[in-house]
Order: C-alpha cells, then sequence, then structure tokens
C-alpha cells in the first residue's frame, strides 16, 4: 500500500514538472520566436501603406477585411467576415486647394469623411469669416452674405506652438500672456457659435441650406502640423479641412479685406449603403473548446492619416499573437478568438454588435486583452471592477519577462470602463475583459485621430514587447486549471456625484449607419 502511495506520488510529480518544463519552453519559444522571427513590420506594412485608411463604409475598410481573412489563412488559421449591419459607404478621391487671389499658392488640405464632391472641374469661389452677430435671430439676417462663398467654420489659431514648446523657450511673461489671450479668444468663439443658435453639426447644414458653396474647418490638436481630422456634416457642398496655418492666412485675409479666392478640387464617391464587418479569426482549443480567450482591437480608423497607432499597431500585435501561438502551441487548452472590429470609432459598434449577437461566447470568456491607444509598450492593466482580478492576472503575468512587465503598473480590482475602446463592450456583459494601456508617445496630440496617425510614428520595439505581453497572457490564461471569477466588487462613490457607481449596461450597435 505505502508503495503504491509512493509511486502515484512520484508520478503526479513527474507528470507537474513535465508540465512546468512545458509551459518554461513553450514562453521561451514565445520571447524567441518575437525576437527573432517577428514579421510585425512587413505586416504593418501591408497592412498601413497597402491598405491604408480604414475608414467604415470605404473599399478600403472592406479590402483590410479580405486582406485579415486571406492572412489568417495563410497561417492555417480559421478566419471569416462577419457581418453585422450597414454603413454608408463612401470613397475619398483626390483633393486639391490652390488659393488663386490675391495671390496663387496651393494648401495643404483633405476632404473630412463623407464629404460630398465638388463638380469635376472644381468650385472657385472667395472665402469669408462666418458672420458675427449678437444673437440668433441677428444671425438670421446675416446668413443670406454667404451665399455662393467658402465659409470658414473653425476659429483661428493665432499659435501652431504646442504649449510645451512655448515653456521651453518663451519668457514666462510671455507664456502667460499666450495662454491668457488664447483662452479670451476661445471664449470669444465659444459666444460667437452659441450667438448663432445651432450646434457645430446644425450650423454647417445651415450654412448650406443658405447656399454655402463649401465649409473650410481647421481642427488643431495642439501639435507642430497636427489636426484632428473627423466627418462632414455637408450633404451637398464639400466640407475641406486645412492646415492650421493656411487656414490662419485665409482667416487674416478675409478679416483685413483682402479677398482671398480659394479653387476646391474634391473628388469622392458617394457608395450607397453597404455592409460592415468584424473579421474573426479562431484557433480551436482541445480540452476547454466552449471557453475562450479572446484577443480584441478595432480594425477601423479615421482617414486623415493612415491608422497606424489607432489602431493598426493594436491589430498587429492581435495577429502576430495568433501567428505565433498557432505556430508553438496549437491546440491549446481554451478557444482562441481573435475580433477585429469594424466601427469602433463611431461608438463600438462591432464590438458591441458581437456581444450582442454571440452571448455564447460572452458567458464563457476565460479573458479578453484589448489593445488600442497608440503605439506604446503596455503601461497599465486594470482589473475592471472583476474583484478577484488580482489573482488571475498576477498569475498570468508572473513568467512575462521583467523587461516587459517592469513598467506595468496594475490597479485591482480597479472600475469598469464605460465606454472607450472595445473591451468595454464586453465588461458592460459581465465578461472579463481587460485593456492593455499604453504609454504616451503623445499620442493625443499628435497621432490620435490626426493628419499624423501614419507609418513613421509606430515605434517597434514597444510593439514587439506587447506581443510578447499579450502571447504570454494569452498561453497563461488558456492554461489556467482555474476558470476567471466574475464576482463583482461593489463600485465606489463617484466622487463629481456622490453617488454610488453603477455598472455599465451592455449597448447594441448602431446597425445602419450615416444612413437616412
Amino acid at each position: 500500500m505505502i508503495n503504491k502511495l509512493h509511486l502515484l506520488c512520484l508520478l503526479l510529480f513527474t507528470s507537474a514538472m513535465l508540465q512546468a518544463q512545458e509551459k518554461e519552453q513553450t514562453i521561451e519559444a514565445i520571447i524567441q520566436e518575437v525576437k527573432e522571427n517577428s514579421q510585425i513590420e512587413r505586416l504593418g506594412h501591408e497592412l498601413i501603406d497597402v491598405v491604408g485608411p480604414r475608414l467604415v463604409g470605404t473599399p478600403q475598410m472592406e479590402n483590410a477585411h479580405n486582406w485579415a481573412v486571406r492572412k489568417y489563412k495563410s497561417w492555417g488559421i480559421n478566419a471569416e467576415n462577419e457581418e453585422w449591419g450597414s454603413w454608408k459607404g463612401w470613397e475619398r478621391g483626390i483633393t486639391h486647394v490652390d488659393m488663386i487671389s490675391p495671390r496663387v499658392q496651393s494648401l495643404h488640405a483633405r476632404q473630412l469623411a463623407w464629404s460630398p464632391a465638388t463638380k469635376k472641374k472644381g468650385e472657385t469661389a472667395e472665402v469669408i469669416l462666418l458672420p458675427e452677430a449678437e444673437d440668433s435671430l441677428a444671425f438670421q439676417e446675416k446668413l443670406s452674405s454667404v451665399k455662393g462663398k467658402f465659409v470658414l467654420a473653425s476659429i483661428y489659431q493665432p499659435t501652431g506652438r504646442p504649449d510645451e514648446n512655448w515653456k521651453e523657450w518663451a519668457t514666462e511673461e510671455s507664456f502667460e500672456k499666450m495662454k491668457e489671450q488664447r483662452a479670451e479668444h476661445e471664449e470669444a468663439w465659444r459666444e460667437q457659435i452659441q450667438n448663432t443658435g445651432y450646434r457645430t453639426d446644425e450650423l454647417h447644414q445651415a450654412l448650406e441650406e443658405a447656399g454655402a458653396v463649401g465649409i473650410i474647418t481647421s481642427y488643431w490638436s495642439r501639435g507642430f502640423g497636427a489636426n484632428k481630422v473627423f466627418g462632414a456634416y455637408t450633404e451637398g457642398i464639400p466640407t475641406v479641412d486645412l492646415a492650421l496655418e493656411d487656414y490662419g492666412m485665409l482667416y487674416r485675409m478675409a478679416k483685413n479685406g483682402n479677398t482671398p479666392e480659394i479653387k476646391v478640387v474634391a473628388e469622392s464617391e458617394d457608395l450607397g449603403e453597404v455592409p460592415t464587418f468584424n473579421t474573426i479569426a479562431r484557433i480551436e482549443g482541445r480540452e476547454k473548446p466552449e471557453e475562450y480567450i479572446v484577443l480584441s482591437a478595432h480594425f477601423d480608423s479615421w482617414d486623415g492619416g493612415t491608422g497606424a497607432t489607432d489602431n493598426a499597431t493594436g491589430t498587429l500585435v492581435m495577429m502576430e499573437t495568433m501567428r505565433i501561438l498557432k505556430e508553438l502551441y496549437p491546440n491549446p487548452k481554451r478557444t482562441i478568438i481573435a475580433g477585429h472590429w469594424g466601427s469602433e470609432e463611431q461608438g463600438l459598434n462591432g464590438s458591441r454588435a458581437f456581444v450582442k449577437d454571440h452571448p455564447e461566447i460572452v458567458e464563457n470568456v476565460q479573458a479578453l486583452f484589448n489593445q488600442d491607444n497608440g503605439t506604446g509598450r503596455v503601461g497599465s492593466i486594470s482589473g475592471q471592477g472583476f474583484l478577484h482580478s488580482y489573482d488571475f492576472i498576477n498569475r498570468w503575468l508572473q513568467p512575462v519577462p521583467d523587461e516587459v512587465k517592469g513598467e506595468i503598473e496594475t490597479t485591482f480590482p480597479g472600475t469598469p470602463s464605460g465606454g472607450g475602446s472595445d473591451h468595454s463592450s464586453f465588461v458592460a456583459a459581465g465578461a472579463p475583459g481587460f485593456m492593455l494601456s499604453s504609454l504616451s508617445w503623445n499620442y493625443w496630440n499628435y497621432t490620435w485621430h490626426t493628419n499624423l496617425d501614419t507609418y513613421d510614428k509606430i515605434v517597434w520595439d514597444d510593439v514587439k514587447s506587447n506581443v510578447i505581453l499579450t502571447a504570454i497572457l494569452t498561453y497563461m490564461a488558456s492554461e489556467d486549471p482555474e476558470t476567471t471569477s466574475r464576482e463583482k466588487a461593489v463600485l465606489p462613490i463617484n466622487r463629481r456625484t456622490g453617488e454610488q457607481m453603477q455598472w455599465p449596461e451592455p449597448r447594441d450597435a448602431n446597425r445602419r449607419g450615416g444612413i437616412d
């Protein structure tokens, strides 16, 4: 009896040792694959340079989905494009803007997303300031002055230098003077817009109805050469964004009576209603195929740049993680899904649709890892309000190399995200979804939704670090003998409202976007 018990203990010990050795070897193989055979820069070139920006409803977005499916299949991974709704279809063409009076100069410009086109030969007209009025009634009386004109509809920025540049070089007196003048100018602009009686979207439509031939905007992102680039509100006339100084030059000319005149050629095509998709890839589990690890990243982008850091980087991390795991861990304990969501930028629509349409998956998520906000290496992870998140996330982080996890700040149990990125869609449904939040690299002013969100801003060493982290977390979560707890922590008091925070409610997607 003693010998049998001793033999059983020996077998269990040997089995545990072999499992630990296998785990150690797999993790080391993951690290070596990233360091010595990374495919991520090649993938980045294909997605960012060749496919380009991925605005929902555009042929480029469809090209991206199809590219991802082909790439996954080339790695032996099952993948498909899953339709979840439709969107206003649109394709960007050439934008060319020239000032032709009082002198000739080509301007840095682009159409806003879904902007109507000009006629084929373009539109030539005078540029005027937005009419000023004491109240909405007076503004209505002045609206007729915009007929046949391009209207400057954004605030004038007297300086294109970001605050940190002023702080470094200006005298303290000059810096404070600039900030005071800018605050006064911004308050005057807010009052001017308020006096029109319209919100921004309504104002652009009112200018269109009054006969303006186009809207000129410039939404500075408080960085050298950086403009936020979003969507147009007009239905029949173009809306064109200008670089800060080109806009400022036209503004000063119009204000000083120099009567600037521009020619705008804006080629684009309304494609009607088109389908929208998520790309879903799967590596089937061997022991618990009904439980899931989800690798999450939104696929779409705005198209002022090429969507490099928002969110090609997150997309590439998840695709490279899937490639590596398929090669080194082809038979995971749990099923691993990569979700590349469409139309995140308009309200988490792709992930919300997936959560709504696949309750059988959401109910059995072991963990979701989402990556979104820029090129930086992961700097923080929150427990998202799950009471026992400390236990399992720390277990999974344990074998991650110190040079990867050393800077990561963890917050447990944390509070659930109500929005911001796609993990929120799953958290609202009670699934343990976690944001792998990146270090800044000046993301918010230089690349987030700007014309500068391009390939050259990617820091490849940081992105590769994120692949190591994500692949090891995924492997550890898949192999974990325990199923993660979904028990929710008691949420704290909201300092702003003085009331106890509530868990966010699940919301369905907007499944017909931009369509009347």
